[in-house]
């Protein structure tokens, strides 16, 4: 019986990696040079714009991470998925109309190049420091997708957590290199269409087995720490909805594995179409999972060891082992969908901001693009040996690096796009607070009595630094056209 299980995991598993390989396949042929392979030309449409955006934000978090949080402590940190929402429709709103004209007016591929073109910054300095940062962020971020994946086949097929992480590595790998910018959006439409029929599906199905929506309810009720959205109006409760909100929101503006898809769509009429489709897909994922994680309250009233496994547990007890892999094939999905777009933002630094800015100025296309695919590689090295030998929970190691890229990178995305008066004095002091904060504030938290997400403070420290020392060298700023 265990390994006729075993089997139809393995069948399953196998169909979904082949099904992915083929529409990656399929749009071979449209990755033909650096340019496309970094940014697809800017060429993509309004329906692949919206979904390569939102698709790529939600990794294995999604399933494993948030799911998980809920389960353990209840409906109060729904809050979080209320601010990623907002925080996402103001992205929607401000950014990315503005960001995309503008890298185009300056022909920049990449963040780190856009940086450099708008404070004419001459030195390099700029571009070098913000790959840095992109590199020690995206690291871990890269390995919280590994550590993803190694839960997933541990479960499905009861191996090493170590072999589980390996064979993620040999399937994301060549997955990479089938192709760029345009393979990868294309293969997140289809993932986000799958990813968010299975997150509909699966909590209901599990609600109508254990009784209906009254038995969640009641499972919740015996909880009473875990049943309300607004425990009290205390200052504290609402000082923690704030932070909640806020916390996670604010580093959707220095994301660049997300706004970077932005910059891709063909037309920028469009972006209220991308805007409108992309949010609703999201919120609709959002309600879902935390549903999950609601749902597992009463699923499983007697807990778990790991509520990271939640979701995977759930659905391995409510459907048979071929249906169940396949299902979970939507973790893969989320993680690979993730995972593709934030290794392609971090080679594309390496290969443009890094070999092409200082190694090779006269680089050929094709050169640069064999040197990304070499990014890739030494990317996922480096991930790997994160994520094998971590002891941190997704949900931690994905906080750490969406945090250190928020605080480091949203307000000078903000301000680059929207004060006339920053220059690169401004943008470098920005990075370099935003940056530090991030990295050190988990350290300083466990000293302070009230706990800060560490984007906060990061994100206002930065804004301040960039302000003040923008004015001070304000003869210095290059105008904004």
């Amino acid at each position: 019986m265990y390994i006729s299980s075993l089997s139809s995991s393995f069948l399953a598993f196998v169909f979904y990696i082949i099904l992915l390989i083929s529409i990656g396949f399929s749009y071979y042929k449209k990755g033909g040079s650096s340019t496309d392979f970094i940014i697809g030309s800017r060429k993509m449409n309004f329906w692949l714009t919206a979904l390569a955006a939102h698709a790529s934000d939600m990794s294995s978090w999604i399933f494993l991470g948030y799911p998980a949080v809920v389960f353990a402590t209840g409906i109060y940190n729904a809050w979080l998925a209320v601010g990623l929402v907002i925080f996402m429709f103001l992205n929607w709103q401000f950014v990315a109309p503005k960001l995309r004209t503008m890298t185009e007016k300056y022909n920049s591929l990449t963040l780190p190049s856009f940086f450099e073109s708008r404070f004419a910054d001459v030195s390099g300095f700029l571009r070098i420091f913000t790959v840095i940062i992109s590199f020690l962020f995206y690291i871990i971020y890269i390995s919280s997708g590994l550590v993803g994946l190694g839960i997933l086949l541990e479960t499905l097929f009861n191996i090493q957590f170590i072999v589980g992480v390996t064979i993620g590595i040999f399937i994301i790998v060549p997955y990479l290199f089938i192709g760029g910018y345009v393979t990868l959006a294309w293969t997140d439409f289809y993932q986000g269409i799958f990813l968010i029929c299975v997150i509909v599906l699966v909590p209901i199905v599990a609600m109508k087995h254990i009784g209906g929506f009254s038995a969640v309810i009641d499972g919740i009720s015996i909880k009473t720490n875990l049943k309300n959205l607004i425990p009290d109006l205390s200052l504290t409760t609402i000082f923690g909805i704030f932070t909640s909100i806020c916390g996670w929101g604010l580093g959707y503006f220095g994301q660049p594995h997300i706004i970077t898809k932005f910059m891709g769509i063909s037309n920028v009429k469009d972006m209220p179409k991308s805007k409108w489709i992309g949010i609703s897909w999201q919120i609709i994922s959002l309600l879902f999972a935390t549903f999950i994680g609601l749902v597992g309250i009463a699923f499983f009233p007697a807990g778990l060891i790991d509520n990271q496994l939640l979701f995977i547990k759930m659905v391995l007890d409510l459907f048979p082992y071929f249906i169940s892999a396949f299902i979970l094939c939507s973790v893969l999905g989320a993680t690979i969908t993730s995972m593709d777009s934030q290794v392609l933002v971090l080679a594309s630094n390496l290969t443009e901001d890094f070999y092409k800015k200082i190694l090779r100025k006269n680089a050929s296309s094709l050169e640069l693009l064999i040197t990304s695919r070499l990014s890739i590689v030494f990317v996922a090295a480096i991930s790997y040996c994160i994520a094998i030998t971590t002891s941190s929970t997704i949900f931690n190691l994905v906080s750490y690096a969406w945090f250190g890229l928020g605080a480091s990178f949203g307000p000078l995305v903000l301000f680059s796009l929207y004060y006339k008066k920053t220059n690169k004095f401004g943008a470098f002091g920005g990075l370099i607070t935003g940056f530090i904060i991030s990295a050190f504030w988990p350290l300083i938290n466990r000293v302070i009595p009230i706990e800060i997400p560490t984007l906060i403070p990061g994100f206002i420290i930065s804004s301040f630094t960039i302000f003040t020392v923008s004015l001070i060298t304000q003869h210095e700023r290059p105008k904004l056209t």
